[in-house]
């Protein structure tokens, strides 16, 4: 089979190198070994007609001050950097690393350190030895310039950003933001660019995966190409998400020369990329049960702070409220795997993974259960019926076990009227008590 990489799968990859903290650093560190010989080029020209002399003394002391300070400042914002990803576990949770690690404000900065203390070195080196000319020393000395000014620009700005860096709300902040992103890719196609699952129809052969893990990524244009070659017809069992292991089904393939027993599902299965976390870029559920974590975290005994579950809430109301608006286009319009069909994510499955700590952890704080309860009422109000029912079934379940967990008559009686909504579409028997 031809090799192919398809954009969303190019996306998948530049997103994973964002990720390592040496990505940035090494390609400015080659940028920077780069600018220092770049003024060698000067020399060569009539330049040094027009530029003034520059002593050498200037420009070494110059780069000896970057030389030694740079190193310095490059510490000291990894210990910082360092702290703040400790922070960010420990105040929130361990499944926010990830993005607290990929903060761009502290990537540069890191960057630009490391890069100007490279450039200032191979630059001095140079400069004793006489590598330059009159026109090359006046570049060199214009891009030392230059770099000296980035440098204090980046670390102003850095000092305000590693202030919040691993703090609570910047973290919520980044996973909401995570989240959004995810959601709206998913929103704008919901079967992954594929053709929605006909239930109706016969899945075909399963087939495994052969790593334990999760799965991050499908690679939906290799299973196309695949299954162009193959004759073949795949229904994806396993979105981004699952649980992957030797026993759970992946995909179920049908192929219509049938004699299975001459396909080679390989490929098929590599598309499925397994890891051992739980990525937010494809999972657009991980990024809520990452809320749902901190909330859980906010309201355990040992932090008791209320006030950040009630902030979460508010968060997931704004993603399901995001997620009910209308996508910029159907299947039918979006599908670019023919060959390939794709289950939409479950709404009640985003529910559960959204509110059901909080409704466990938060059945004891009145004023968790209320805001909970109005926020679910008003998913009721602004959602398509299957938002609706899932948002009656979880305030209903809220009330219980707020019945539980309140003691006093008027809490319990402030709970209820906030969850009038789903009171009054409780079925029969399934009403809540005292």
């Amino acid at each position: 089979m031809e090799s192919t990489i398809s954009a969303d799968r190019l996306r998948f990859l530049i997103n994973r190198l964002r990720k390592r903290l040496w990505v940035k650093p090494l390609a400015v560190c080659l940028l920077s070994v780069g600018a220092a010989f770049v003024a060698k080029l000067a020399d060569d020209t009539a330049l040094a007609q027009f530029v003034p002399k520059i002593a050498l003394d200037s420009i070494e002391t110059l780069l000896s001050v970057m030389a030694a300070s740079m190193l310095v400042i490059a510490t000291f914002s990894v210990a910082s950097m360092v702290s703040a990803y400790a922070s960010a576990s420990s105040t929130a949770t361990p499944r926010s690393f990830g993005l607290v690690v990929a903060d761009d404000v502290s990537q540069n900065a890191l960057s630009t350190f490391v890069g100007a203390f490279i450039f200032s070195i191979v630059a001095l080196t140079a400069v004793k030895n006489a590598y330059f000319e009159k026109a090359g020393l006046f570049i060199l000395f214009i891009l030392t310039t230059m770099v000296f000014g980035m440098v204090i620009f980046t670390f102003v700005r850095w000092v305000d950003s590693i202030a919040r860096l691993g703090r609570l709300g910047s973290t919520i902040d980044k996973v909401e933001k995570a989240t959004v992103e995810a959601l709206k890719r998913r929103r704008a196609a919901p079967s992954l660019y594929g053709m929605p699952e006909d239930k109706s129809r016969v899945r075909g052969q399963p087939v495994f995966a052969k790593n334990i893990g999760y799965v991050q990524h499908i690679d939906m244009a290799a299973i196309q190409v695949w299954a162009e070659e193959a004759s073949a017809r795949v229904v994806v069992a396993a979105l981004p998400g699952t649980f992957a292991a030797p026993d759970r089904v992946l995909a179920y393939v049908s192929s219509s020369s049938g004699n299975r027993s001459e396909i080679d599902y390989t490929c098929a299965v590599e598309s499925f990329q397994i890891g051992n976390e739980r990525l937010f870029d494809d999972d657009p559920r991980f990024g809520l049960v990452v809320l749902s974590e901190i909330a859980g975290r906010a309201l355990s005994p040992a932090v008791n702070d209320p006030g950040t579950a009630i902030n979460i809430i508010g968060v997931l109301l704004r993603l399901f409220a995001l997620w009910n608006d209308p996508p910029k286009g159907d299947d039918a319009k979006t599908c670019k795997y023919n060959l390939v069909e794709v289950p939409q994510i479950s709404i009640r499955d985003m529910f559960d993974d959204a509110f059901t700590a909080i409704s466990r952890d938060g059945a004891g704080t009145v004023e968790v259960a209320v805001r909970l309860q109005k926020a679910l009422g008003t998913l009721t109000s602004i959602g398509h019926s299957e938002m609706r029912d899932a948002a009656i079934y979880h305030g209903q379940l809220a009330l219980k076990r707020a019945c539980k967990a309140l003691d006093l008559d008027e809490d319990l009686a402030v709970v209820r009227d906030a969850a009038s909504y789903a009171v009054s579409n409780a079925s029969p028997g399934t009403g809540s008590s005292s």
